[in-house]
Parts: structure tokens; C-alpha cells; sequence
């Protein structure tokens, strides 16, 4: 037993202590651990949604670039460079909480295994009521523990057990397995609203796909597995919608205060007469130079006279081909 199954076995059993209901308890710690794992969520969040707003970018260098797989490649990592998103922070926060969930996972469990008091401090009330329930199921006086009913169901038994009693006794185990149907399309369709609407008309969105499966998913799981741990993820992704409601929130707000300073610094710009994007004005064009004469070689003094530029351009003339010949 690991020093996480201790830890939230110790904070169910204290839970309980105030409140005496397990339902209660479970979803209390819902809350807690959601709220220590903020950081990692408020990351992975960020990083899902820069991705999925480079998604239409993407899309267009795979159509530029369908027959070039290696300058493809390259164009993407350029592409995340030049935005500054991480393909792999996304990942790195859920393989985190990973250890986290699993631990809570077998802790709710537990508590519809044959030793429930597995991870429960001794002495508290939830370890006396269980071992009370226990005693009496051994001298065939209960069958049912009071200490895990919460909201007309046992959270020790599964959806599908309970559909085999009656159908009446299933309702509220269907209820809460279609909140986490609902719950689960609604967080995804919140994350990819802002991507859709930058998407093309008719232009499908890589997680579609993926936001009508899932919820499928997540209600088939939840039909076998114990009441208890389906009010936990009911409970959890209800909390994890609000908090990325939050997170959206914030971050629409932060990219309207730049857009409002931007315009602001634009208006102050235009009002003094500086220009937007200032720069270094261009230097007006010279005009051409005229050709210089062709230098021709002067005459002496002394030779100057009737036929003397006659003579002097023959002699230059035979002293040319003299050159060439050499």
C-alpha cells in the first residue's frame, strides 16, 4: 500500500467524520484533489487549446504539402516554434495525474471488496460503522450498510447488478451515468468551441470524431464498475468543467485587455502623427550619372597645325595593331 492509498483513504475517513455520508465524502475529495492538481490542469488546458488553434494552420500545410512528408514535418515544427506551443505539454500533466487517479481508484474500490476498512484509519467513525455493518451481515441481521447509501443507491454495487434487480432500482444508478455521458460531451465541446469557429464551413474538426465516442465510452465503463467510483467521475468532470469554464474565462479576458491596449497604443500613434509601424524612410532615388566623354590622348604643342590631328590619329591607329601583334 502505497503513501497515496494511505493519504486518501485518511482524507475519505475524515471526511466522513464530519459528514457522515460516503457520498459525500467521495465527493468532497473529488474537490480536493481537483483543486491540488489545478497547475498540472490549468497546463494541459493551455497546451490542448493552442493546439487545437493551430489545427486550421496544420490543415492547410497538409493540403500544401501532401506529397513532401519530410518538408511537411518541417514546416509543422517550424509552425510550433514560430507560435511557441509544445506538442508534448499536454501530455506531460496527464501522465502525472495518472498515479493519482489509480490511487483513487482502488481506494473507492476498496470499499466494495471484501475488507472496505483496507485503507480507513482505525478508530474513526467511518472504520467503526463498517466494522459494525460487517458484524451484523456476519449474524445475518443486515444486508445492507447504511454507511455507503447515498442518493437511493448502494455505491458498493454496480449500475449492471442493479439493473438485474429491477428496473425501478436502477434509475438512480442510470441518472447519475447519464450525467457522466452528458458531463463527458460537454467538457469536450468545450474546449473545442473556439477551434470550431475558426474552422471552415463543412471543414471537420480533428476531435469530433472523438466527442461522440467518448461519451459512449465513459458510460459503458461506469455501468460495471461500482456506484461509488461513478459518483466520483461524475463528480469530477462536472468540477473540471467549471474549472476550464474558468480557465477560458481568464484567458479571453487577458486577450481582450491586449487587444484593448494594442488599439489604444494605435489611437495614440495616429493622434501624434507617428506612424503604425514606424521604420527607416526611404532615401529618394539618385539620378543617373551621365556618361563620361571617351578620353581621348592630347596633341603637344608642337605638333598642332594644318593635318597634324590626321598624322597624330594615324600614328595612334599603327601603334595599336604593334600591341596586338605582341
Amino acid at each position: 500500500m502505497s503513501w497515496l492509498h494511505k493519504g486518501f483513504g485518511a482524507a475519505i475517513t475524515f471526511f466522513y467524520q464530519g459528514i457522515p455520508s460516503l457520498g459525500v465524502a467521495i465527493i468532497l475529495l473529488t474537490i480536493a484533489v481537483n483543486m491540488v492538481m489545478f497547475p498540472l490542469t490549468l497546463k494541459q488546458t493551455r497546451s490542448m487549446r493552442k493546439m487545437q488553434e493551430l489545427q486550421p494552420d496544420i490543415k492547410q500545410l497538409q493540403r500544401d504539402l501532401k506529397h513532401d512528408k519530410q518538408a511537411l514535418q518541417q514546416a509543422t515544427m517550424e509552425l510550433y516554434r514560430e507560435r511557441g506551443v509544445n506538442p508534448l505539454a499536454g501530455c506531460l500533466p496527464l501522465v502525472l495525474q495518472l498515479p493519482v487517479w489509480w490511487a483513487v481508484f482502488q481506494v473507492l474500490r476498496s470499499f466494495a471488496g471484501a475488507n472496505p476498512t483496507a485503507y480507513v484509519i482505525k478508530g474513526w467513525r467511518l472504520f467503526t460503522h463498517i466494522t459494525d455493518w460487517k458484524v451484523a451481515v456476519d449474524q445475518g441481521l443486515a444486508a445492507v450498510g447504511a454507511w455507503k447509501d447515498f442518493l437511493w443507491m448502494d455505491l458498493g454495487v454496480t449500475p449492471s447488478a442493479a439493473f438485474r434487480e429491477s428496473f425501478v432500482t436502477a434509475i438512480p444508478y442510470l441518472v447519475t451515468i447519464l450525467v457522466v455521458m452528458g458531463t463527458a460531451y460537454y467538457q469536450q465541446a468545450q474546449t473545442q468551441a473556439k477551434q470550431k469557429n475558426q474552422m471552415a464551413e463543412g471543414e471537420k474538426t480533428p476531435g469530433q470524431a472523438l466527442m461522440k465516442v467518448m461519451p459512449f465510452f465513459f458510460g459503458f465503463i461506469s455501468f460495471t464498475l461500482p456506484a461509488g467510483l461513478v459518483v466520483y467521475f461524475a463528480a469530477s468532470q462536472i468540477f473540471r468543467i467549471g474549472q476550464q469554464g474558468l480557465i477560458i474565462w481568464l484567458d479571453g479576458r487577458h486577450e481582450a485587455q491586449v487587444e484593448t491596449e494594442t488599439a489604444s497604443e494605435k489611437k495614440v500613434r495616429r493622434q501624434r502623427g507617428v506612424p503604425e509601424r514606424p521604420g527607416r524612410a526611404a532615401e529618394p532615388e539618385r539620378p543617373p550619372r551621365p556618361a563620361s566623354p571617351e578620353r581621348r590622348p592630347r596633341l603637344a604643342e608642337g605638333d598642332r597645325g594644318p593635318g597634324a590631328e590626321a598624322r597624330f590619329e594615324g600614328g595612334q591607329k599603327a601603334r595599336g595593331k604593334k600591341r596586338k601583334r605582341r
